[in-house]
């Protein structure tokens, strides 16, 4: 049986706290910014309009107003492709798409398929896996 301490102890802890009573009034603006509003911004591909496509200043493809449309296998293998580029390479999410989307350069961070050959859903995916390959958010 596997157990799951941490999240008994903070549904527990979260429990309580909503069912205390408290008198206390709501503090006041603090100079320090919470955890949840500096931790991330929205990712770029959040950023594009549907059906729009966001070009970078040098050509590249960094956005695509489509929902990602992938397997989770397919999007494991482009996130852990990216991320293997990343670690060889040390370079950024600009420099990565534009290998992927270089013509003749299929492989497994663009579904063994070439960049105009994809759907926007499969570039908004490749664009994803991409950003979260830089973070060492892949599974």
């Amino acid at each position: 049986m596997r157990r799951y301490p941490i999240l008994v102890t903070a549904a527990a802890a979260a429990l309580l706290s909503g069912c205390s009573p408290s008198t206390e009034e709501p503090a006041g603006d603090t100079s320090a910014p919470s955890p949840a509003t500096s931790e991330a911004s929205p990712t770029p591909e959040a950023q594009v309009p549907d059906g729009a496509v966001q070009v970078s200043p040098g050509g590249v493809t960094t956005g695509v107003g489509a929902p990602a449309d992938a397997t989770e296998s397919g999007y494991g293998q482009a996130c852990l492709a990216a991320r293997a580029w990343f670690d060889a390479q040390n370079g950024t999410v600009e420099a990565y798409l534009q290998t992927v989307q270089n013509p003749g350069a299929p492989g497994p961070g663009s579904f063994n398929m070439a960049w105009s050959e994809l759907t926007p859903g499969q570039q908004a995916a490749v664009i994803m896996a991409a950003n979260a390959a830089a973070n060492a958010e892949c599974g």
